[in-house]
């Protein structure tokens, strides 16, 4: 409660007694299990708590009930269902996102759709493919082993792809690989009325096109708010014949950060750069059993054909050197490789375990490359004035880093520097040219800042989108606007 307090977020972190909660119409459940069978409803509390909360620190919201539909047509029933009794719905996939996106703070039916797993339609010589919403980033890779062709969007967790393009995600391979929004090339939207939409059109699948307004970029990122994402025809891109990862250490924050630029400003063609700081670098080190320099470090990974790989290689190593950088021992083996990314991949669960019994809040900022130098050093500045433990890390290469802030909750004062830190560092962001939020999304923690980044009349063209497509707030209310 004190977190709640201090932050001065009540419902926003869960509390429903802000938000017009309604109970379920008499013999509601009914008709949902005449849907879908009674199986897949589910009124249980323990059933319901588990799907009324992500990997955030927002307070644990419970819908009422919880149905797995099995096929697009019962997604539309259960829609229609719930729009005409004025019920509000809330999607959900794998439940591992960042800002509270699926607490049902108002209540209602939770969409739980990981038993819709397919994959549709698999495209090799257009190199696209089509997946349900409870196919996984991880699940599709598998799929896909022998074809040459991969799905490089990668934010770390197993998250379920349709989730990912409802978040905007992206992750260590977006500098070269782009994020999942010019890698989403058709969904399937079921809207809130239960009414079914192609964003594309039906099957089309082209790498480019001009007709119309992009309803597809703007269902994605859209947080749920605005429709079920039920398919998603999704970008496939060749495996690499050869890729090689190293890391790299550097005296400062600000000269491994100056690198990162000089790498980009090269021309080399990077697939993922990644920094720690050297609080990071500690604590993934002690979590993942790998012995790195305790320093300001970036990892990076090269990708392309064994001749142009040695090329890159060697820019990459100029271009550290002339920053101060340590020298690099390159891994080109699958399995050495794999646990340096490990390690960075449970940077999360590290910073959590610098202090045992506290929550952990990540930011997600992001900047014009030219001013990360600067913004980083000023934030590095910040978290060490205002005595958090917050150790950083971030794909720099596109201008987007975190700060994995570890406090206790019960503790009011420490409360209070962690919302103050992150309000500072949002508008520093925002000062710099950049955006609150460059992965994450806006969920319920956010949405003050997001109308100091696009201004009233950008907020409330949102809102009018919002009221054409769910004009009685059914969608995933609370979240976003």
């Amino acid at each position: 409660m004190a977190l709640r307090r201090v932050l001065g977020l009540g419902g926003a972190l869960g509390r429903r007694s802000c938000c017009s909660k309604r109970p379920l119409p008499p013999d509601f459940v009914e008709a949902l299990r005449a849907v879908v069978g009674g199986p897949n409803v589910s009124t249980a509390m323990a059933v319901r708590e588990q799907h009324g909360h992500d990997e955030s620190m927002h307070v644990c919201a419970p819908p009422d009930a919880v149905v797995w539909p099995q096929a697009v047509g019962q997604v539309q029933e259960l829609a229609a269902l719930c729009y005409r009794c004025r019920v509000p719905m809330v999607p959900f996939g794998t439940g591992t996102g960042l800002e509270g996106g699926v607490n049902a703070v108002q209540g209602g039916v939770c969409f739980d759709l990981s038993r819709m797993d397919a994959i549709a339609e698999l495209s090799l010589e257009d190199f696209s493919v089509t997946v349900e919403p409870g196919v996984t980033r991880k699940a599709l890779n598998s799929h896909l082993r022998g074809t040459g062709l991969w799905f490089p969007v990668d934010p770390g967790a197993d998250a379920s792809l349709c989730g990912m393009a409802a978040t905007g995600a992206s992750g260590t391979n977006a500098v070269r690989y782009g994020t999942m929004r010019p890698n989403v090339l058709n969904l399937r939207v079921v809207l809130p009325d239960g009414r079914l939409l192609h964003t594309a059109g039906p099957g089309r699948q082209a790498r480019k096109r001009a007709a119309g307004y992009d309803l597809t970029s703007l269902f994605v990122g859209s947080e749920g708010t605005l429709g079920f994402l039920t398919q998603a025809t999704l970008r496939l891109h060749p495996l690499p014949e050869a890729t090689a990862a190293t890391t790299a250490t550097f005296p400062s924050v600000r000269a491994a950060v100056s690198c990162t630029v000089q790498v980009l400003q090269a021309a080399v063609p990077v697939a993922r750069i990644e920094f720690l700081d050297e609080v990071m670098v500690g604590a993934c080190s002690r979590f993942s059993g790998l012995e790195l320099p305790v320093a300001a470090t970036l990892l990076l990974e090269l990708h392309g054909s064994q001749h142009g790989l040695a090329e890159q290689q060697r820019q990459a190593e100029e271009i550290v050197r002339l920053n101060g950088g340590s020298s690099l021992a390159w891994a080109e083996e699958p399995e050495e490789r794999g646990r340096l990314w490990a390690m960075r991949h449970s940077a999360w669960y590290a910073a959590l375990a610098l202090r045992p019994g506290c929550q952990g809040y990540s930011t997600d900022v992001c900047v014009p490359i030219s001013r990360l130098p600067d913004v980083v050093v000023e934030t590095k500045q910040d978290l060490q004035d205002s005595g958090l433990t917050g150790p950083m890390v971030g794909h720099v290469g596109d201008g987007n880093f975190h700060c994995l802030l570890v406090f206790d909750p019960q503790d009011p004062a420490e409360a209070q520097r962690v919302h103050a830190f992150t309000q500072r560092l949002g508008r520093r962001a925002l000062a710099a040219g950049g955006t609150c939020t460059g992965e994450h999304g806006v969920g319920l923690g956010k949405r003050a800042l997001l109308l100091e980044e696009l201004g009233q009349e950008g907020l409330d063209t949102l809102r009018r989108i919002k009221a054409a497509l769910d004009p009685h707030n059914l969608m995933n209310p609370g979240k976003v606007l």
